[in-house]
Formats: structure tokens, sequence, C-alpha cells
């Protein structure tokens, strides 16, 4: 089965049960996660080779988030070990018209003291066939920065497909910051990934019509976005998802794809939401399995944005489901009806 690497921090969770305000709560639920990790774990349990790559503390906390995703097959021999503390990220869940909230205390912890010396690229990519990252990495620091752009040289030399999920998040920097940045890594990158704001965000390139605020997508407006992405950087694929919020609770989702050529447009699902935390995350996991298994760029898709719905049925960060479940609710069956 085909070596997918990923690479990026992976956290402390914390977070109030079920729909509890951080002010109304005495105790915290503690789980891991982590963009890159998250798609890890999506690809172990569809039954790739997946390695993930980071730097934890040697102490016991440290030896916890290893074990988060040893127990889902995760490769973690590769993940340097040094340094202070796991970073953390506070979640509470939104309701209805409530949004929710994430609280970051991750600046230093260990990948963010990271080195280059920490990661011997050329080993880790031995047998690889894919690489991930996300725009949350560099993101971290200059440092985190240069160790994402020497990663993507290296895979790029040994022939490693390159993908990339531009992820921006505004308390880790500004958006002039995030395009000068991801500009040098987009370079590198043969299959981007992007949500209905990232691409304005990081490039300045705007979908015409489109309020997420209101829940207005423009599908047409998206293959101009895609187009440009293409063009600008030269990406084999460009995947756009497009989330129609009605609450937090309450979204119509699908997604598009680009391959150069022709726009692909996935079915559109409605969703009553479990957890939202790390549903972008398992459509890049998704996307990456159905492209290693070869799937044509509808089948891509529509498996893509199904293994994404099912994740936002399923409490943590990570997406807890197989690839025969995936595959039937891309072929139709959403029922949800009990199977015996």
């Amino acid at each position: 089965m085909s070596k997918v690497v990923t690479f990026g921090e992976l956290m402390l969770r914390l977070a109030p049960e079920g729909y509890y305000r951080f002010v109304q709560v005495d105790t915290l639920g503690a789980t891991f996660g982590g963009g890159e990790a998250n798609v890890s774990v999506s690809l172990a349990n569809y039954g790739f080779d997946s390695a993930f790559v980071t730097k934890l503390p040697k102490h016991e906390i440290g030896q916890a988030a290893v074990n988060s995703l040893r127990k889902y097959g995760v490769d973690t021999s590769m993940i340097a070990r040094g340094g202070d503390r796991v970073g953390i990220y506070y979640l509470e869940k939104g309701a209805s018209q409530r949004p929710s909230k994430v609280i970051y205390d991750r600046a230093g912890s260990s990948i963010y003291t990271a080195s280059k010396e920490d990661f011997d690229w050329k080993k880790i990519f031995e047998g690889a066939e894919w690489f991930h990252f996300t725009g949350i990495t560099p993101a971290l620091n200059d440092d985190v920065a240069e160790i994402c752009l020497e990663a993507c040289k290296a895979a790029k030399e040994a022939g490693v497909k390159i993908s990339c999920d531009l992820n921006y998040r505004k308390k880790l920097w500004s958006k002039e910051k995030a395009g000068q940045v991801m500009a040098k890594l987009c370079e590198y990158v043969d299959v981007c990934i992007a949500n209905e704001e990232d691409a304005a965000d990081v490039f300045g390139i705007h979908a015409a019509n489109t309020d997420v605020t209101s829940g207005t997508v423009n599908h047409e407006g998206y293959k101009d976005v895609a187009k440009q992405l293409a063009d600008r950087f030269g990406f084999e694929k460009v995947a756009i998802t497009l989330r129609e919020s009605i609450s937090a609770n309450d979204n119509i989702w699908s997604a598009m794809l680009y391959d150069g050529n022709e726009f692909y447009f996935s079915k559109k699902y409605n969703m009553h939401i479990v957890d939202r935390v790390g549903g972008g995350d398992s459509f890049g996991g998704g996307l990456i399995a159905a492209s290693l298994k070869g799937f044509e760029p509808q089948a891509i898709i529509e498996f893509a944005v199904a293994a994404s719905c099912l994740k936002h049925s399923v409490e943590g960060d990570y997406n807890m489901v197989t690839m025969d479940e995936v595959l039937t609710l891309a072929g139709g069956d959403g029922s949800g009806r009990v199977q015996r």
C-alpha cells in the first residue's frame, strides 16, 4: 500500500463536554489532534502506510500524544523527541446561532522550537509516494516555515507528490505574511486544497457573488478561483470545499475539483453536525486516498466529500471511518439506517 508522509503539529485538545461553555465547567475532556495528524489517521484507517512527522517532548504527555496515533496504525518512528511542551487548543463547540470557539496555547511547543537538524527528509521520504502539509504549520514561525520549505524541496527531489491545504488561521499570522510564505511553498505543490475563504485570505483571489457569513456560495465563482490558483502556481489539481452554513449545527456540504481541464462538482450533503473540527482534514485524507487508488476525478471528489461528511458525525479530531463506509455514502446510501 502507498506510503504517505504528513508533517505538522500534534496538539492536546481540551474541551467541555457536549455544548457547555468554557465558563460553565469545572472539567475538560482531553484528546489529541492537529491538521496533518488528522490526515494521517484517516489514511491509516483506509489501509495506507501512513507516517506522521513532528517534534514532541519526551515526557509522558508527549508520549500520550504519540500513542494516540499509534493506536490507529500511524507510523510514528520519524517523530523527533525534545522540547518542553505539547501545544494545547481549547474548543468550545457552538450550537444553533452560537459559533464554536478555539483558543490556542501553543507558543513554545516542541515543534515551535524545532530546527532543521531534527528531520532527515531524505530518509523520511524513502519509499514515499505522497507528502502532505497545511498552512497551519509554516504559520507557527519563520524557522518552521523554513523546515516546511526544506521538506517540499526534498519531496520534489524524491519524486513524491505534494499536497497542501491552505488552512489560513488569522490567530497565527496576517494575511500578508501568509501570502508571502505560502507563495514560496506552493511552487512545489501539486495538489492544492482550500475552502471557500482560504484563496481570498492568502492570495487575494475572491469568488464572485459569494458571502460565507450568509451561507451564499456561488459555484461558478469558484471555477474562476480554482483556475487562477492553478494558472499562478501550476497546480495539477485544485480542490475547494464549499460549506453553506445554516447554523453551527446544520451545514450543506459539497466540493469542487479542477484538474486543469474540467471542473467536477460533488453531490451536496445536508449535515447535522456532531463535531466540525477536522472536517477539512478528513476531506484532504479522502482526496489523497482516492487519488492514490487511481479513482477518476468525479469519483475522487465524491469520495473526499463523503469522507468529510461522515467526519462531521464523529466526536474528536480524528475521522473514525472505513473505506467501505465512505464508499457506501459516496454511492448514494445516506439513509443512516441501522446496519445489521
